[in-house]
């Protein structure tokens, strides 16, 4: 096969069999790429099975930038061929351009394995990249060049330069705190230079924000405004949860000079946000990104039908703890072998009165637990069979997702937006209908898992939230002639 072709790569071996088509490839060399393109497609339609002509064709496709062609080819050569480094290599430029990370990382997982694997092919590859104008790519090429090479000097070098080329953030995160920061913050400061906010004035606020190229606020709340009404260059984010919605705040920010809303999915939170701002949608970028389940955390575990109840939520109205109560004394009356054990601060202690005088009333004094707050909900979970939720309303239900995820079954009042997050499987109205799902022999642990797997892993909100950053990015580089990245420090 000709190297010529390569992606500056030079084969340790030639293809076997080495046929390819020669007229493709003086095409190619001519610089008659569509031409070139053409001509192996002609080709291969007669010569299906030839490796070396599926990997210049993948070659010349990913010249002129058919990144999903390209990869198509090269894969179709490495089912022919599966150990050539030359076609495996050629793959992973072409799943990097593509943006498959996940497909990269199985493909140099391989060429570890056969020993042909090096962290400077890696960090040519990345430079090559980044020098081509795509920075978001070629950062995560070294990435994934760390993960199998984690002391490599030129790898960590490249990853640092990359970084500090790229647009500053700096998050903003007000006194709701940062619990649904940390992960994307994580994430983000190994891609891009990170400041978090760590002030209390306005004035303080105004200047990280004019040494910053993207500001994020978490929590649609005071910083958010005060943000909002500064005439800074930087791109503004702010991310609304649930509550924020329901209050003033929406109409106490300058929306106009906003770049892009981030909400976290309950599509009645975002109703009663559009009541306040009917326009919203047409004047700024609105993005719907879940929260994601760090699955990687969370012991996945094969329990059995028991009959240890869950439910974690701080003593606050919104989690309507009064249904709860009616719904264990529907089911206690029953079986008696039910247990409910609660995790959570008291946050409304007339409230937590109410709820310890009806315990007594119902006589559930032996099967209701009050556990307090929880350090390692995790480990509080491990003997519970069921995870239990009666909330007026939720932006999304992160603890009820993390339990599913440990393997318990999920039994969630429906309150508004409770089936498009979680579908009606595991959906109750009223204490009987409660009764019914907790006594149901319907249990499937793996089930559980493989749904919060499905629709809210970490992973795939955090590429989310890369593609928003990486958009800003690009409109940056657009739209203004200042030189920055790195100006967040």
């Amino acid at each position: 096969m000709s190297t010529t072709l390569g992606m500056g790569i030079e084969s340790e071996k030639p293809l076997e069999p080495a046929h390819s088509c020669p007229q493709g490839i003086a095409l190619a060399e001519e610089g008659r790429a569509e031409e070139a393109a053409q001509c192996f497609e002609d080709y291969l339609r007669h010569r299906p099975d030839d490796a070396a002509a599926w990997n210049d064709a993948g070659v010349v496709l990913f010249s002129l930038g058919r990144n999903g062609d390209a990869v198509a080819c090269l894969e179709r050569a490495r089912e022919l061929i599966a150990d050539d480094p030359e076609i495996c290599r050629n793959l992973v430029r072409a799943y990097l351009a593509a943006g498959q990370y996940e497909r990269t990382k199985q493909c140099l997982a391989d060429l570890e394995q056969s020993g042909r694997l090096e962290d400077v092919w890696i960090e040519e590859t990345a430079r090559s990249i980044w020098t081509g104008g795509n920075p978001a790519g070629a950062m995560e090429s070294v990435l994934l060049g760390i993960q199998f090479f984690p002391d490599s000097g030129i790898l960590l070098r490249l990853a640092e330069t990359i970084r500090n080329s790229r647009p500053g953030v700096a998050f903003f995160c007000g006194g709701d705190g940062p619990t649904f920061l940390r992960q994307i913050e994580a994430f983000v400061r190994l891609r891009f230079p990170v400041r978090i906010f760590e002030g209390n004035t306005i004035p303080e606020v105004h200047q990280l924000m004019n040494h910053s190229d993207i500001s994020w606020f978490e929590w649609c709340t005071e910083l958010a405004e005060i943000g909002s009404r500064h005439a800074a260059r930087c791109k503004k984010i702010i991310r609304l949860h649930r509550y924020e919605a329901y209050l003033d705040w929406p109409k106490r920010v300058n929306w106009d000079s906003v770049d892009v809303l981030i909400t976290v999915g309950n599509r009645f939170v975002r109703e009663a946000l559009l009541e306040q701002q009917p326009n919203l949608a047409s004047r700024i970028r609105m993005e719907t990104i879940p929260n994601g389940v760090d699955l990687d955390r969370i012991r996945f575990q094969r329990r059995k039908r028991g009959k240890r109840l869950a439910f974690i939520g701080d003593t606050r109205m919104v989690k309507n703890p009064m249904l709860l109560l009616q719904c264990m004394d529907e089911l206690h009356h029953c079986d008696s072998d039910y247990h409910l054990h609660i995790a959570g601060k008291i946050q409304d202690k007339s409230l937590d009165q109410y709820l310890r005088h009806m315990v007594r009333s119902l006589g559930l004094g032996n099967v209701v637990h009050f556990d307090g707050w929880q350090e390692d909900i995790p480990a509080w979970l491990a003997d519970k069979h069921y995870i239990v939720c009666t909330s007026v309303i939720e932006s999304q239900g992160m603890g009820i997702l993390e339990a599913m995820a440990a393997g318990l079954k999920p039994v969630i009042h429906d309150f508004p937006g409770a089936q498009d997050t979680f579908g009606s499987e595991w959906l109750f109205r009223t204490p009987r209908e409660f009764r019914n799902r907790i006594e149901s022999t319907d249990y499937f642990p793996q089930q559980y898992r493989a749904f919060v797997e499905r629709k809210y892993s970490l992973v795939r909100q955090l590429d989310r939230v890369g593609g928003v950053l990486t958009e800003l990015e690009s409109r940056i580089r657009r739209d203004s002639t200042r030189e920055y990245g790195g100006s967040v420090r």
